[in-house]
C-alpha cells in the first residue's frame, strides 16, 4: 500500500492530555508546519502558554500549558476544543461523543488505567483498543471512566525494532526532513536492506583482551557487546530515528506517510525473511488499532515512567554496565539519544515543563545549521536528576525514577545495582510520610515472584547479571533494607498500592508486616505486557514452582530479603494460569476512599479478567 497521504497533514499526532490539574491543563501534540494554537474549555476562563521544539524541516512539537485563574472543577467532565490556526481540530476518530474532546481533572482518584511493555510488532492485540472501548462506554453512560491512565515503562522498544519498522523509520525521516545529528562514526552500511538484522554487529563492544582474566570470555577471546539485548540486531542508533519511532508508536497518521509496500526484505536468508513477513504482520494489525489508542490519550492525562527499553536492555543494570557505556564516546551518544527523546516525548508531559523545562534552552542551542551537535547537551540532561514526581491528588500518586539513580555496588562492579540510591530512598520517605494512602509507581515490582528472582540470584552468583536481567528490589542488600523499612515505619500511608509492569506477565500479592504495631497494608499490582506476553507454558511452570518452593509454611522464606513481610498471593480468573497470568492486557484499578476496591485485567483480545482480593 503506497502512501495513502500525499500531502503532510498539518497535525501529525495528537492531542495528548499529559498533566492535568486543576490550575494548569498539558496538553502535547505534534504538526508538521508552524501554527498558532489555542484551547478552548468550555465553561472556564482560559489563558495559553505554547512551547515548540522543531525537530525537522515538517516537525514541531508542541506543549500547550492552559492555565486558568479559577480552579477547574473536578470531579465532571470538561469539554475541549483544540484551535489550530485559528480552526477547530476535531477528528471524528478522537471523539468519544461526536461531539467535542473531554477530559476530567483527576482529585479523588476512583479509577486508573495503567500498564507498560507495548511492544509494537508483537503477535499479541493491543489492550490499549480494549481499554478505549471500555472508557468509550462509560463515555456513553455519561460516567468519567478512568481518571488517569499510567504507563510504566517500555513505552517504545529501542532496542527491539522490527525490520520493517526499522524502514518505515528511515522513510519517515525523510518524508519529515527530521534533522540529522553529526555522523558518530559507526560503519554502517549506506544500503539501508544491508542493515536489517545486521546493526548489532557494528554497535561498539569491549575487546576481549580489555575483559576481566577470571571471565571465560577471556579466555574464550569473546568480546562483550556494550548492548547487551539479545534483540539489539536493529537497534536504534540516531537520534532522528528515535523520533520517527516515537511517532510511528503514538500515531497513525505517521504510518500513512509510510509506503507500506516498499517494507520488504531482500536478503536471501529465508529465516531473517520469515522473521520480517512476521513483524510486518504484527505491525499492520498495531496499525490498525492505533486510533482507538489515540483517542484513549486525548480524553484521558496520560503519565509516564521510562524503564530500560526506552533507552536500552540493561539501562544501567550494573556499575560495570554503566562504566563500558561512559568509556565509548558512541555507545554514551545513542544511551543520550533515547534519554533525550524520553524527556522530549514523555518527560515533559509528565510535570508540564515544571522541571524538565529548565532542559529546554540547552536542547535549542544544539541545533547548528539544521544539524544536531549534543556534545554541550549530553553532559546537562546526563546531569538532571528530577525524571520522578508526583500529583496532590487523593491517593497521592508518586512516579519512581529506577533507572537513573542506582545505588551501586562498589566492591563489585558486576553485582546488580540497587533501582534506588540512598538519598532517592529518603526523599521517597519523606513523601510518604503522613499520608493515608499512596499510588506509587515502581516500574519494576517491589515485590516480585520469588521463584523467578532466586533463579536470577543464581545467574548473578555466575557472574552473569545481564542474562536475566537481575533488576527486582531484592537483589541489592542495601535498597531493599531501606525500602521495608520505609514500609514499617508508623508514620507512613495505611494503604499503599504499587503498581508495576515490567516482566510481561501480570499478578497480584498483598503485604503487611509481620511484626510491629503498624496496621498497613501494600498491594503489588503487576501489568504487563500492554502488547507483550511472557512464554505461557514457561509461566506456568514457574507459577508452579514458586507455590512448591515458597509455600505458606516453607522454610526457604526465611532466606528471603522480605522475611519481615506477609506476602500472600490473589489468584486470577484468567483461564487456569494461576497467579501469575501471560496474556497482553492492561489493569483497571479501581478504589474506594482511597483504598484497592477492585483490580481487572482489559485483555488485547477483549476479554476481561479480575483477581480475587479476598
Amino acid at each position: 500500500m503506497a502512501a495513502q497521504l500525499k500531502q503532510l497533514p498539518k497535525v501529525l499526532m495528537g492531542p495528548m492530555l499529559r498533566r492535568v490539574e486543576a490550575a494548569q491543563v498539558c496538553i502535547q501534540l505534534v504538526t508538521c508546519k508552524p501554527v498558532s494554537l489555542d484551547v478552548v474549555i468550555a465553561g472556564a476562563t482560559t489563558e495559553c502558554q505554547v512551547e515548540t521544539f522543531r525537530l525537522g524541516e515538517s516537525c514541531y512539537l508542541h506543549f500547550v500549558l492552559v492555565t486558568s485563574p479559577k480552579p477547574l472543577p473536578d470531579g465532571k467532565l470538561l469539554r475541549y476544543l483544540l484551535v489550530v490556526d485559528e480552526q477547530a481540530y476535531q477528528p471524528d476518530y478522537l471523539m468519544y461523543d461526536q461531539q467535542s474532546l473531554s477530559f476530567a481533572v483527576p482529585n479523588n482518584i476512583e479509577q486508573v488505567l495503567h500498564g507498560s511493555c507495548r511492544n509494537p510488532h508483537h503477535h499479541s492485540k493491543d489492550s490499549l483498543h480494549t481499554a478505549d472501548k471500555w472508557q468509550s462506554q462509560q463515555r456513553e453512560l455519561g460516567e468519567i471512566g478512568v481518571d488517569l491512565c499510567i504507563f510504566s515503562g517500555d513505552q517504545i522498544y529501542a532496542d527491539d525494532v522490527a525490520g520493517a519498522m526499522l524502514l518505515a523509520i528511515r522513510q519517515l525521516i525523510e518524508r519529515l526532513g527530521l534533522y540529522q545529528e553529526q555522523p558518530l562514526g559507526l560503519a554502517l552500511p549506506d544500503d539501508q536492506q544491508a542493515q536489517l538484522y545486521q546493526r548489532h554487529h557494528f554497535l561498539p563492544k569491549t575487546p576481549w583482551q580489555n575483559r576481566s582474566k577470571l571471565s571465560p570470555s577471556y579466555w574464550l577471546r569473546k568480546d562483550e557487546p556494550h548492548f547487551s539485548s539479545v534483540k539489539a540486531y536493529n537497534h536504534l542508533i540516531l537520534f532522528e530515528e528515535f523520533v520517527a519511532c516515537y511517532l510511528l508508536n503514538f500515531s497513525h497518521l505517521a504510518w500513512q506517510l509510510v509506503n507500506l509496500d516498499a517494507l520488504h526484505y531482500d536478503g536471501g536468508n529465508a529465516k531473517l525473511r520469515a522473521i520480517f513477513n512476521s513483524e510486518r504482520e504484527a505491525l499492520l494489525d498495531f496499525i490498525e488499532t492505533l486510533p482507538a489508542a489515540e483517542r484513549l490519550c486525548a480524553n484521558v492525562p496520560v503519565l509516564m515512567m521510562f524503564d530500560d527499553h526506552d533507552v536500552t536492555d540493561d539501562w544501567n543494570l550494573t556499575a560495570k554496565w554503566e562504566q563500558a557505556i561512559a568509556n565509548h564516546k558512541v555507545s554514551t551518544r545513542i544511551i543520550s539519544n533515547g534519554l533525550i527523546s524520553y524527556w522530549l516525548f514523555q518527560g515533559m508531559g509528565n510535570d508540564a515543563l515544571a522541571a524538565t523545562g529548565e532542559l529546554k534552552q540547552g536542547f535549542r542551542n544544539s541545533l547548528q545549521d539544521n544539524r544536531w551537535a549534543f556534545s554541550l547537551f549530553d553532559k546537562q540532561i546526563r546531569r538532571f536528576g528530577q525524571w520522578h514526581y508526583s500529583l496532590d491528588t487523593f491517593p497521592k500518586v508518586v512516579v519512581l525514577d529506577t533507572r537513573t539513580h542506582r545505588w551501586r555496588n562498589e566492591q563489585d562492579f558486576n553485582e546488580p545495582s540497587g533501582l534506588m540510591d540512598w538519598e532517592m530512598l529518603m526523599e521517597l520517605q519523606e513523601t510518604l510520610i503522613d499520608h493515608k494512602a499512596v499510588l506509587m509507581v515502581s516500574p519494576a515490582p517491589v515485590f516480585g515472584v520469588k521463584a523467578i528472582e532466586t533463579i536470577q540470584a543464581v545467574f548473578n552468583a555466575c557472574g552473569d547479571p545481564l542474562v536475566v536481567d537481575v533488576e527486582n528490589w531484592m537483589a541489592h542488600e542495601g535498597a531493599a533494607k531501606k525500602l521495608i523499612d520505609i514500609f514499617k515505619r508508623a508514620d507512613t500511608p495505611k494503604e499503599t498500592i504499587i503498581l508495576s509492569g515490567d516482566v510481561h506477565y501480570s499478578f497480584c500479592f498483598s503485604v503487611q508486616a509481620r511484626f510491629g504495631r503498624h496496621d498497613n497494608r501494600i498491594w503489588q499490582l503487576t501489568a504487563s505486557g500492554i502488547k507483550n506476553e511472557f512464554p505461557k507454558s514457561l509461566i506456568r511452570a514457574l507459577d508452579k514452582l514458586d507455590t512448591i518452593l515458597y509455600a505458606k509454611y516453607s522454610p526457604l522464606n526465611l532466606f528471603t530479603k522480605r522475611w519481615q513481610l506477609k506476602v500472600s498471593k490473589h489468584p486470577s480468573s484468567h483461564g487456569t494460569q494461576g497467579y501469575l497470568v501471560s496474556d497482553s492486557a492492561i489493569s483497571l484499578v479501581t478504589l474506594e476512599a482511597g483504598k484497592l476496591e477492585k483490580y481487572e485485567l482489559l485483555h488485547g483480545s477483549g476479554i476481561h479478567s479480575h483477581f480475587d482480593l479476598q
